[in-house]
């Protein structure tokens, strides 16, 4: 099994976004440092399968579920980051995201961090969405980053999980 942190967004709806997908077997919610940056900003450690999800494909949903461009006042509670683990995974996470740059109008601004810790959120904030769907916070912030990637990377989506129309 292999592991990375993603951050950039509100950890619920990072959780939410990759517990949704086939191939990821746990999600970590909380908070991530790394060597660069000390101050913990809002994360997941997403654990995967890389035999049925790549570290391209939780990359590129990881840039399409939150504003990968922007740089709003929130950055350092909501680090745009991809932490790794080791120095291919880092090489790798590099490449995957210059190559994901023509998909997007701005500048990517995901940062690809060392890992160094990581603080898992309360007890009674783990798995947020699917413990609270009918929540507003989850009707107006969460849905729409699922229905994005139903339809974006239908195939790599558990529909036995996401299972809801548009109407939500």
């Amino acid at each position: 099994m292999n592991k990375v942190g993603l951050g950039g967004s509100c950890h619920w709806c990072t959780e939410a976004v990759f517990q949704s997908l086939v191939g990821v077997s746990k999600v970590e919610q909380g908070w991530i440092s790394s060597d660069e940056y000390a101050a913990m900003s809002e994360a997941v450690i997403v654990h995967f399968d890389s035999d049925t999800i790549s570290l391209d494909v939780l990359i590129e949903v990881h840039l399409h579920t939150h504003s990968c461009t922007s740089t709003h006042r929130m950055r350092e509670k909501y680090r745009s980051a991809v932490y790794v683990y080791n120095k291919m995974q880092r090489s790798t996470s590099i490449q995957i995201i210059n190559s994901l740059q023509s998909q997007f109008e701005m500048p990517i601004i995901t940062k690809v961090l060392d890992f160094d810790t990581f603080e898992s959120n309360k007890e009674e904030y783990l798995d947020y969405y699917y413990n609270n769907p009918e929540k507003a916070f989850c009707k107006n912030q969460i849905n729409p980053k699922l229905k994005k990637i139903m339809s974006m990377f239908a195939k790599r989506v558990d529909h036995s999980k996401l299972n809801f129309n548009s109407s939500q």
